[in-house]
């Protein structure tokens, strides 16, 4: 058992990796994300470089070496890319896959970043072996360029200045700026995460952001929906075997989320593969209720305790949850304003629906408390539910028609449509919740309840109506379900079968890769990404970079 003592000397000789200076270096952002917050992505440049030491490594030359080291005296540790001796010398080599800095007269220079990074390295040599180095080399591969960085006074303090600033940072609770060189972000493979250009625009509306989100995740979405079901792992791949099927096999790479429904089965191994691969595992009963996601989260804890001491502040929750019926109900009544474009006569209910909505709207940002928004957001909602049903087609089946919500079980077969899907759209939620590392049982408007996180049922009310309810609107007037092979009716609650199931499944899949352009940032993303970037713009809310969130509304 390890004592107080021990536990102290340890979080004493803690190192630094000497990548990490390099990262300190070219953005001290980048670097807390990576070190403090572990946060990390592999773009294609990441892999290029490292497809380039492979290379180096199979080269015949037996004056090259590889060398891990870690000095306690000095706080760091690292992998010197190569040695070589020349003369009696010994010479720490680092590679890079791109072009130099080249200064005003367009001589070759090293980055400041790479020039630390092979400082550092020169510096742990003498440290951890007890040698003199003269200097280190840095080769450029893009223009074959060779840089020597002598190892001088200067340059050993630029070490120790750099890894002190490291280790204050590695003990701050807070995420430093966003760098303004916006030049360095392009190049960033964490633009994803730290979404540099979105924090500009956010203190600067006239900012016209580049777009540094990653494209669309055209990764699958599996959908196990037969009972008895066993998903494993074989070797690099996801093994799915269904009763008296062939086994089906997708490569990891390929695969985003496994979505188990009723009591289909996944294997320890292949959760612990889920993980490793990040890959999202949820549970979904037979019924269509949401049960829970496997939470595959890694560090973060920073950013947890950021989101407790923000949500802790009951005037933030207040002002967060004002955005969010403001939201809902807003694409709410704007969905059933669709319904009167180009028409002359309509109904009672729902011309008075819209205009009532639109009444309460207005007394919404006054709400003192959460109790008082609580009572707007269900008039809003009962406005909306009383007019939704004059959308419906007048040649649709009576069966499908609906007369107002109900929720579980549900009465009708729109209701089971509503509720199947909502329990879809929780799951993607969740699913993007823990990609971004935040803890879905801490949120701003709904309380903790059985099953559902609150910060998962807070985010599902932003895309309701676009992902579910125009969805289901729209599938029943285009005349998409059979009354019977895709319900089941049980006395007097209605569900869908498993045909139903797999139907309303490759529905909503198929719209989640439709693109909405965001009416702040003005790119377009698939709802699917759209809800990991509503995520992230909900973090910058108590980061000092908000202003963005909610605002996703139904045109």
């Amino acid at each position: 058992m390890q004592t107080l003592e021990h536990l102290e000397i340890s979080a004493k000789i803690e190192t630094i990796r000497v990548s990490a200076l390099h990262a300190l270096a070219y953005c001290p952002r980048l670097f807390y994300l990576e070190e403090v917050e572990e946060l990390y992505t592999q773009d294609a440049a990441v892999f290029a470089g490292r497809r380039l030491h492979t290379e180096l490594e199979k080269q015949e030359d037996e004056e090259w070496d590889e060398l891990f080291l870690t000095s306690e005296e000095l706080g760091l540790r690292g992998r010197v890319d190569a040695l070589r001796t020349r003369d009696g010398q010994t010479i720490p080599y680092e590679h890079k896959r791109g072009r130099c800095h080249r200064d005003k007269n367009k001589q070759p220079q090293a980055w400041e970043s790479d020039k630390l990074q092979i400082l550092a390295y020169a510096c742990l040599l003498e440290s951890a072996l007890g040698i003199s180095i003269k200097e280190g080399r840095i080769r450029y591969h893009a223009d074959n360029v060779l840089i020597h960085i002598a190892l001088d006074d200067a340059g050993r303090e630029l070490v120790r200045d750099a890894i002190q600033k490291a280790r204050i940072l590695r003990q701050s609770m807070h995420r430093p700026p966003v760098t303004e060189n916006e030049r360095l972000c392009a190049r960033c493979s964490l633009a994803p995460v730290c979404l540099p250009e979105e924090a500009r625009l956010a203190h600067d509306c006239e900012w016209q952001p580049i777009r540094l989100f990653p494209e669309d995740d055209n990764r699958q979405i599996i959908h196990i929906l037969e009972p008895g079901t066993a998903v494993g792992r074989t070797g690099e791949q996801i093994k799915i075997t269904r009763r008296n099927q062939p086994v089906e096999i997708f490569p990891a790479r390929n695969v985003g989320q496994l979505v188990l429904h009723s009591f289909s089965q996944i294997s320890t191994q292949a959760l612990h593969f889920c993980t490793d691969q990040n890959i999202g595992v949820h549970f979904i009963s037979g019924g269509g209720r949401y049960i829970g996601s496997f939470d595959n989260r890694q560090g973060s804890i920073q950013r947890r305790i950021r989101q407790y001491a923000a949500l802790s502040n009951t005037d933030t929750c207040l002002e967060l949850a004002r955005k969010l019926v403001v939201c809902r109900a807003q694409g709410q009544r704007k969905f059933l304003m669709r319904a009167t474009r180009g028409k002359t006569q309509l109904s009672d209910r729902l011309t008075k629906g819209i205009a009532q909505m639109k009444a309460v709207l207005k007394q919404v940002p006054q709400a003192k408390s959460l109790d008082s928004l609580l009572g707007f957001e269900g008039n809003l909602a009962a406005l909306y539910f009383g007019a939704l049903p004059e959308l419906i087609a007048a040649d649709v089946a009576n069966e499908l028609k609906f007369d107002g919500r109900n929720k579980r079980p549900p009465k009708d077969r729109f209701n089971a449509l509503l509720g199947f899907g909502y329990a879809m759209l929780l799951k993607d939620i969740m699913n993007s919740i823990l990609t971004v590392g935040l803890e879905p049982a801490l949120g701003f408007y709904h309380q903790p309840r059985t099953q559902a996180p609150p910060l998962a049922l807070d985010l599902i009310e932003i895309f309701r109506v676009p992902l579910v309810d125009m969805v289901v609107m729209g599938s029943i007037n285009r005349g998409q379900w059979d009354v019977k092979a895709d319900f089941e009716i049980r006395g007097k609650q209605v569900w869908l079968s498993e045909v139903g199931r797999r139907k309303f499944v490759e529905i909503y899949e198929k719209r989640k890769q439709e693109s909405w352009k965001h009416p702040v940032t003005g790119y377009s993303l698939t709802y699917r990404r759209l809800m990991e970037l509503e995520v992230r713009l909900l973090e910058k809310e108590w980061m000092g970079e908000g202003g963005l969130f909610g605002q996703l509304i139904v045109r």
